[in-house]
């Protein structure tokens, strides 16, 4: 797993992104559904690159950040 940002989404459930792959983001309606579709999301934004020539950025930071709109 990535550093992964999670914050409320306006409409309810989660948004999900990860600032190490600029463009990969998902969204779930439970935090686990949110968690789970990352890490779909993260593995199929990571062998596209490698499909397509491109480096893959490192992310040495296991966490997930949330964000709790004021």
């Amino acid at each position: 797993m990535r550093q992964v940002v999670i914050s409320p989404a306006e409409e309810g459930g989660f948004w999900a992104s990860v600032p190490s792959l600029p463009g990969c983001y998902s969204q779930g309606e439970t935090w686990e559904e949110t968690l789970a579709n990352i890490q779909e999301a993260i593995e199929l934004f990571i062998e596209d690159m490698i499909e397509n020539g491109e480096s893959v950025p490192e992310d040495h930071l296991d966490r997930v950040i949330v964000v709790v709109a004021a």
